[in-house]
């Protein structure tokens, strides 16, 4: 683990088990299970954004609760500035809480709305005991000027359901940082934003990050973002890592056909533009039945058989710390089809 490696995950892995009717258990007499995460390994280095992308379903937000430990996993390794976190109690968790901090998707929910902007901004500092009740109340309008809700004092008594969704989202970045963590998780913080205020909220968090030199880990769907966002990404589908490595590097020089396909789908402004012609059909597979071998070959366009199906492509090394797992890389089949 490098020196400034702030979260560590190592072959992460997290099975919920899936209730089922009497008469199906009792047939089937096998413990059936939702295969969420599926060993993972990565790490997120201080003061540096790492991206998990992905379709819906490939596990990016279970990820992201395992490593804050929001759920236990069912196996692996998650450390924090060197220390084995895994099997830490709640009490044992309670003082990393105000270094560890989550930016829920939906600010309508994770919002109390009987609660004041005052009061949710000042519970982690209350629940921490971070500070008299003076110092609690300049932090919290240091806060709102850091989010930029301004003059403060307009929004000390408001409540969420006074706000507009841009703003709420602002309230719930702030409850984060109020603590100073050096560790955020953002779950697709701006997917339930306008596209007009998408790059305010994002050019604020990643501002907060310089600010206070956090780590931040940013789960996302939107390529086209994370393009801006991330210094390194991670490629999920259906519990694995399917690619790995610096950004730009996923984003222009892509190894995986997953992420290929995943290019191909953001919409680009020019026409003439040479995109991948990398197409997935289909949805993606149960992640309780799983496919053998490579997860992705039921839907990849350049899968051979038996290869793909029987044999799990280990994530290697491609250069420059680029992973990725996939059999056909660098084969006269993989060449051929991005020529066409």
């Amino acid at each position: 683990m490098s020196d400034d490696s702030v979260i560590k995950a190592e072959n992460l892995v997290k099975w919920f088990p899936v209730r089922t009717g009497f008469m199906s258990s009792f047939f089937t007499r096998r413990e059936l299970f939702v295969k969420a995460v599926d060993g993972i390994s990565f790490d997120v280095n201080r003061g540096k954004i790492f991206g998990l992308a992905g379709e819906s379903g490939s596990g990016k937000t279970t990820t992201g609760r395992l490593i804050l430990k929001l759920v236990e996993p069912t196996s692996g390794k998650i450390t924090f500035k060197g220390k084995d976190i895994t099997d830490f109690s709640e009490t044992e968790m309670k003082p990393l809480r105000s270094k560890m901090q989550i930016v829920f998707q939906d600010p309508y929910e994770s919002l109390n709305p009987r609660m004041t902007i005052t009061d949710i901004l000042s519970e982690p500092l209350q629940v921490q005991r971070i500070g008299s009740e003076m110092e609690i109340k300049e932090k919290v309008k240091k806060i709102l000027e850091d989010i930029q809700l301004v003059p403060p004092e307009e929004f000390l008594q408001r409540y969420p359901h006074e706000l507009s969704g841009g703003q709420r989202q602002r309230v719930a970045t702030g409850r984060a940082f109020v603590l100073s963590p050096e560790f955020v998780v953002a779950d697709e913080p701006v997917s339930m934003q306008d596209v007009s205020i998408r790059a305010d909220i994002l050019d604020l968090m990643i501002s907060l990050v310089e600010k206070y030199n956090s780590s931040f880990l940013y789960i996302t769907h939107d390529l086209a973002l994370a393009r801006h966002v991330c210094d390194m990404m991670g490629i999920m589908y259906l519990g694995k890592i399917m690619e790995k490595g610096v950004t730009e590097k996923i984003v222009y020089e892509p190894l995986h056909p997953y992420t290929h396909a995943l290019i191909s789908a953001v919409p680009v402004p020019d026409p003439t533009m040479k995109r991948s012609d990398v197409v997935i059909k289909g949805e993606i597979p149960s992640p309780v039945n799983p496919p053998s071998g490579c997860r992705f070959h039921t839907r990849c366009p350049i899968a051979q058989f038996p290869v793909c199906k029987e044999k799990e492509p280990p994530l290697t090394e491609h250069g420059n710390g680029h992973l990725a797992a996939c059999h056909m890389i660098d084969t006269a089949i993989w060449k051929k089809h991005l020529s066409t």
